[in-house]
């Protein structure tokens, strides 16, 4: 039977690329135990910080911000919106009916237009099309490498339809929806490249020919001439020699790697008791496969006679000081 402190390390020891699975708990708990799938969305929306700076700047100001306050509903001070000052005073009674007869004016929008929140278009994106762009880009987001899994993706316009972009593929791609709230519609820049360079893969690497494992971007094998026993390589799919040109997306999956790869080895090996993590990036770091790879290599108590220093052993007579 499972208990408080069970469920306390699950959290903490919770594999991390998003927010979502920690924002979900907390949800259930706030609740006393359960949450209703809106409940929980909207606690995710509103954890959102890309989402929740996209609206701050571009809707609430923009519209409905600027009509409330010519019409005379609101005033703004700053970042904050009040009633105007003719109906500073309304009733309890007055304010809940006021409240009451735009919750109507919603319900009535959303029974008769369906999608609230973004403006109809004269030619909307052809369903198969959208498709289309959807499977070219494998399910991620162009730019971060967000899956579908993960959050909500979106048929973005690489040049924004009011610059005269059109609904060809060739001008379609796939990204998250904080990506595209970001980007917005000033911006043409084209992140299919990034999606296609995940591919990348060079016959004669000895790493691109040893792939296993089911993540998408990394894997993890046993090192050929372990430093000690359980010694472990954390590597990107992709062919790529220098650790600093890693896409953001391909660093989540390696560093997710490294924490499941800790946890089995721990659960399998209760000697072990530290670990070294290190990359060479470089010939002159000592980088011998021009492949990008992370080495986790379990430490355990007098492994060595002193252990000062750890991976300053890289120049030796700088390991103690």
């Amino acid at each position: 039977m499972q208990t408080f402190e069970d469920f306390k390390k699950l959290i903490q020891t919770m594999s991390m690329t998003r927010i979502y699975k920690q924002v979900m708990l907390q949800s259930v708990l706030k609740r006393g135990g359960a949450a209703s799938k809106d409940e929980i969305a909207g606690d995710i929306l509103a954890s959102d910080v890309f989402q929740r700076d996209h609206y701050r700047k571009t809707v609430v100001d923009q519209m409905p911000g600027k009509r409330l306050v010519r019409d005379g509903a609101l005033v703004r001070d700053g970042d904050i919106y009040c009633l105007a000052p003719s109906f500073n005073k309304l009733s309890e009674n007055q304010r809940i009916e006021l409240i009451s007869e735009c919750q109507q004016q919603i319900e009535g929008h959303i029974s008769k237009r369906g999608d609230t929140y973004r403006r109809r278009q004269n030619n909307p994106v052809p369903g198969s099309v959208q498709y289309q762009v959807k499977l070219r880009a494998g399910g991620r987001c162009e730019l971060c490498g967000a899956s579908h899994a993960e959050t909500q993706l979106d048929v973005d316009h690489i040049i924004p339809r009011n610059k005269g972009g059109a609904n060809d593929i060739s001008n379609l791609q796939m990204l998250c929806r904080s990506c595209n709230a970001q980007k917005r519609d000033s911006d043409d820049t084209d992140f299919r490249a990034v999606t296609d360079s995940y591919n990348d893969r060079e016959t004669n690497c000895v790493f691109c020919q040893k792939e296993c494992g089911d993540d998408d971007l990394a894997f993890v094998t046993e090192d050929g001439y372990p430093v000690t026993k359980g010694h472990s390589l954390i590597i990107p799919r992709r062919h790529i020699s220098d650790y600093f040109e890693l896409h953001g997306a391909e660093k989540n999956a390696i560093d997710r790697l490294l924490q499941q790869r800790r946890l089995e080895l721990i659960k399998s090996d209760p000697s072990i008791t530290g670990f070294n993590i290190g990359i060479n990036a470089g010939h002159s770091a000592g980088q011998t496969v021009a492949h990008v790879h992370v080495h986790l290599i379990p430490r355990r108590d007098d492994d060595m006679d002193d252990p000062r220093g750890g991976v300053r052993g890289v120049i030796p007579d700088m390991r103690i000081y």
